[in-house]
């Protein structure tokens, strides 16, 4: 109602209201959602394109509708004919959809090229206020920016083609208050598994997740968008932070952000979006910031988590009975032993990379503690950065001659070994420190184990062979 206090994803949502739903509470019909932005890649969109060819319907805003190559991608000999036919067949069947109905298409090769929840922030694409959708999970990522931002099916993928609209319930909210500043050393990541930990991988379901408090405010949209990436993590259909100087700050210049006056207008509306002091959240939980220290998973789900500190945690000690199953079975598949220290356990494989830690902050952070070092003989690290800008930038400030001196292989740009849709896999029984989102079984190639860790911690990690933070090499 007019003049009732309202959260940020309220406001975002009342934004886009084309037709409201009648009902009340559970028997409430959905309301029929604007979508301001579209993106696209080579998995989930084939469907949807054919959708509309049988349906003889045109794509309603090609103007909205952006798409790059990102999950598939080789990214080593990225010129060649990609050798995994699938994934060749996936990439060529979006070039030849994207010519067909229009769509601005960034191909392997291209500079502006990359994992699709990174070209849209760099682009000034994603702007606070939006609506956002992708045919992927971890579009929570654009939500930094104070937008609603979803993963949808492919199903939805069609209905966005075709009305750029989209028929949802309201979502329930959730205020994630992280008072406090972070200790040196603490990264996001750190603390968005924390959040995880706390709250469980289904403690977030049917929420939108808002992260407020001193240790959100204070960190940069890089970090911001580790944060909301990993949202849906913890269940969450999205994560929300409101824009604030920092936010323009990033967005100002890029080439679809606002120019001049347009500019000053745009913001004068962002400033608008925050949570109202008085609004009331569906439910709160509140985390103290200084009290984290480097976080690691052990299990095979994000939610299976702990200081790296700590040791592999007892399935014995648990009270929860469905939580001791969980952990029994994790253990058995990652083959670690109940009390073994986080720090004695022995990796193959660093991958830095992926939506969630492949942008030039990341990288600038594992640089710093490789510079000057050698990583060990045990390790094979994989360096794979979000985008052909980034990787542009990387190589600019002399970081990519950082990485292969100290033996680590550079890549081009892609999802990688984030999900092993692509060469980039861990072969059976290979264990990884991953800055990726998802530890699940077989997630980085089939019966790989996954350790969830920073940008900071995969470094000394790639340093030590066992699990490390970087104050463990002084």
């Amino acid at each position: 109602m007019a003049g009732t206090a309202r959260t940020l994803a309220e406001k975002v949502w009342d934004q886009h209201v084309v037709v409201r739903g009648g009902g009340e509470g559970g028997a409430r019909e959905p309301d029929l959602i604007f979508i301001d932005l579209h993106l696209v890649h080579e998995v989930t969109s084939p469907q949807a394109f054919d959708g509309l060819r049988l349906a003889e319907r045109p794509l309603r805003r090609p103007d909205l509708t952006i798409a790059t190559e990102d999950h598939n991608v080789p990214t080593t000999d990225i010129f060649s004919p990609i050798a995994d036919l699938v994934s060749r067949t996936q990439v060529d069947t979006l070039r030849r959809n994207c010519e067909e109905f229009g769509v601005r298409l960034y191909p392997m090769g291209d500079l502006d090229q990359g994992i699709v929840h990174i070209i849209g922030p760099q682009l000034g694409l994603t702007q606070p206020g939006m609506t956002v959708v992708c045919g992927d999970s971890h579009t929570s990522t654009h939500g930094a920016f104070g937008a609603i931002a979803m993963g949808i099916g492919t199903s939805e993928v069609e209905h966005v083609m075709a009305t750029q609209t989209l028929s949802l319930r309201p979502f329930k909210t959730m205020a994630i208050t992280v008072d406090g500043e972070l200790a040196p050393g603490v990264t996001s990541k750190d603390l968005i598994l924390a959040v995880i930990a706390k709250i469980g991988t289904g403690g977030g379901q049917g929420y939108v997740l808002e992260y407020r408090g001193e240790a959100i405010r204070k960190l940069s949209m890089e970090a911001r968008m580790t944060i909301c990436n990993m949202s849906i993590e913890a269940g969450a259909r999205a994560g929300m932070i409101a824009p604030d100087q920092i936010t323009y700050e990033y967005l100002r210049g890029r080439p679809h952000a606002p120019q001049g006056a347009d500019w000053d207008a745009a913001v004068a509306a962002w400033d608008q979006l925050a949570t109202d002091p008085d609004a009331v959240f569906d439910n709160e939980v509140h985390i103290d910031a200084s009290s984290l220290t480097p976080f690691v998973t052990w299990g095979t789900n994000p939610g299976q988590g702990a200081p790296l500190g700590d040791t592999v945690p007892n399935p014995a000690e648990m009270a929860d009975e469905s939580e001791k199953f969980a952990a029994e079975k994790a253990l058995q598949y990652m083959g670690l032993e109940a009390g073994t220290p986080l720090r004695d356990v022995a990796v193959d494989t660093v991958f830095v990379g992926s939506c969630t830690n492949g942008r030039i902050e990341d990288l600038r952070a594992v640089a710093e503690i490789l510079d000057g070092r050698t990583i060990a003989d045990s390790v094979r690290m994989l360096i794979v950065p979000g985008s052909m800008r980034v990787r542009a930038q990387a190589e600019k400030e002399g970081l990519g001659d950082i990485f292969t001196a100290a033996g680590a292989e550079w890549r081009q740009a892609g999802c990688s070994m984030c999900l092993g849709m692509n060469p980039d896999q861990l072969a059976v029984g290979e264990r990884s420190a991953s800055t990726s989102n998802r530890n699940f079984e077989g997630r980085q190639g089939k019966g790989s184990r996954t350790h969830l860790v920073s940008p900071l911690v995969a470094a000394a990690t790639a340093i030590r062979g066992t699990l490390s933070s970087p104050d463990d090499l002084t």
